[in-house]
């Protein structure tokens, strides 16, 4: 007979012994703003902070673009400790709540110093506008790594029901198109009111609207992880901090052969991602190539758009299942082929011939393959672009079968800095791009086509996405975690849990459940 003291109420009880822990629906819609909320950050880094640096503040091209993966090495050091700081943080407040807010202030703050106090530093003293703008980053990096490892971490408290795990990833895509479609959907507006991505009067426009925009998805990201931010929800159940020292880290990342995959495979996606939308890269296309920016850009963004709907409902479908594994190999590979195409129609691309140009002011068959490979393939490549983001709670949820730590913030954080170190390597890959056909400045919507840019766009647009994806499809075909073996993995942590809860040790109750014949059927999930 179960009771309050044995563990908390029936309810919470009967939840346990069937090994799930369910979230609410609102707490599924809601915690994912959380990566809106960064994703709007993100954006601003990945496509306009060069555009800011080396157009508004004179810094050299070069700089400007490199800063972004430059700074991502910043994160190597202070990744693994704030990793440690959320698995240590055990507070009245939670274990993510306060570090998601945190967060969020630090990129505010910085951005407005950023954006805004660097340019009240005279132009004759620039060594002063160089310093000021790596010092300002690199707090403004501190503040992106606190909220985004709780995107990660806080997945393992909301729940593991494996048919509600995969729903992450649909919600997740609707909030960072919320977070991330908004800024790219302004861009454009403010470029063609206020001037070019270059111009002061842009970010004087932009810079306030997306921190506004981002505080307001934390705050609904917080009241979503609030009732499942309690020790109750942490792993087996122990109350007890985590004594796993920063150290021990490289261990356990050798030991956990799932999380390496998986952190090849999140690579890949989000290299892909970050390459085939970057900003500076459109402009070539839709602009210099295609000579009308202002008419493409944002009904192309829209197009994948809506071509991403009906794969958030499949990549859903298949997780439930087959599993995420299968849904994350079936989508990437149907955007491989897809991109096949479109590199072959822009290999066929002529400056000023009708037939061999986009135009949807005068629909020509060229543009009708464009529109169906590129929206086909977007939406493969967006629906599945986060999918590894609920994946790192199957490793982490893995690790704790393992060996018995719950340490969702190192989970979180590894797998993150190799995340942010792919994506932001796409800004120093285009600077190099940019600089090797003789430019000095970021190409704009207007900027005329010129010798060189066809070949750039076809080797950043579409091959090293492709390289990058058929780097995923390798990395999970090693990758073990299938769906029915998170369910052994999640039937084996509840009935551990629950012993732990009735007075086990640690180290007794591993010993005592490893597999799945050994774990009574309540404790089961279908």
């Amino acid at each position: 007979m179960l009771n309050k003291k044995a563990g908390g109420t029936i309810y919470e009880q009967r939840i346990n012994n069937a090994g799930i822990n369910r979230a609410k629906p609102y707490q599924l819609v809601l915690f994912p703003f959380n990566n809106g909320a960064t994703n709007v950050y993100y954006i601003l880094t990945i496509t306009y902070i060069a555009y800011y640096g080396n157009g508004v503040l004179g810094l050299a091209l070069m700089f400007a673009t490199t800063m972004v993966t430059v700074m991502r090495l910043f994160d190597a050091v202070t990744d693994p400790i704030i990793g440690a700081l959320i698995d240590k943080t055990n507070g009245r407040f939670g274990k993510f709540r306060p570090y998601m807010v945190l967060g969020n202030i630090i990129m505010a703050v910085s951005a407005f110093l950023l954006y805004f106090g660097t340019r009240l530093i005279p132009d004759t003293m620039m060594w002063l506008r160089y310093t000021s703008y790596v010092v300002i980053y690199a707090l403004y990096v501190i503040g992106y790594t606190f909220q985004t490892s709780c995107t990660r971490s806080g997945q393992t408290v909301l729940t593991n029901d494996p048919k509600q795990r995969p729903m992450f990833t649909i919600f997740n895509m609707v909030a960072s198109m919320l977070g991330m479609g908004a800024i790219q959907f302004l861009a454009p507006i403010f470029r063609a009111k206020f001037g070019d991505y270059t111009t002061a009067a842009f970010f004087d426009m932009m810079i306030p609207i997306s921190v506004i925009i981002s505080a307001l998805l934390t705050v609904l990201a917080v009241i979503g992880i609030w009732e499942k931010d309690q020790p109750k929800y942490f792993g087996l159940g122990s109350e007890e901090k985590q004594k796993i020292r920063i150290s021990e880290y490289v261990a356990i990342m050798k030991e956990n052969k799932p999380l390496r995959r998986l952190m090849v495979a999140g690579a890949g996606c989000k290299l892909a991602l970050a390459i085939a939308t970057n900003g500076t890269v459109l402009c070539m296309l839709y602009g210099s190539m295609m000579g009308n920016y202002n008419g493409l850009y944002l009904p192309m963004m829209i197009a994948g758009y809506v071509f991403s709907a009906p794969f958030f409902v499949l990549t859903v479908r298949t997780s439930q299942k087959h599993g995420q594994k299968a849904s994350l190999t079936r989508y990437v590979g149907l955007a491989l082929v897809m991109y096949v195409g479109v590199f072959a129609l822009l290999m066929f691309w002529k400056p000023g011939v009708a037939g061999v140009n986009l135009s949807l002011s005068s629909l020509n068959i060229y543009t009708v393959l464009f529109v169906l490979l590129f929206g086909i393939g977007y939406g493969a490549y967006y629906a599945t672009a986060d999918m590894p983001i609920p994946m790192v709670a199957d490793c982490s949820d893995y690790e704790t079968y393992r060996s018995g730590n719950y340490i969702p913030g190192v989970m979180g954080t590894l797998f993150s800095l190799v995340d942010k170190l792919v994506s932001s390597l796409s800004s120093t890959v285009v600077g190099i791009a940019i600089a090797a056909i003789g430019l000095s400045t970021l190409p704009g919507g207007d900027t005329p086509y010129m010798e060189g840019m066809k070949g750039i766009v076809l080797v950043l647009f579409c091959v090293i996405p492709m390289i990058a994806w058929a780097l995923t499809l390798w990395a999970m075909k090693g990758y073990t975690l299938t769906g029915e073996r998170m369910k052994e993995i999640q039937a084996v942590n509840a009935v551990r849990k629950d012993a732990i809860a009735k007075g086990m040790s640690t180290e007794e109750a591993l010993a005592t459940w490893k597999t799945m014949d050994q774990v009574p059927v309540e404790f089961r999930q279908e």
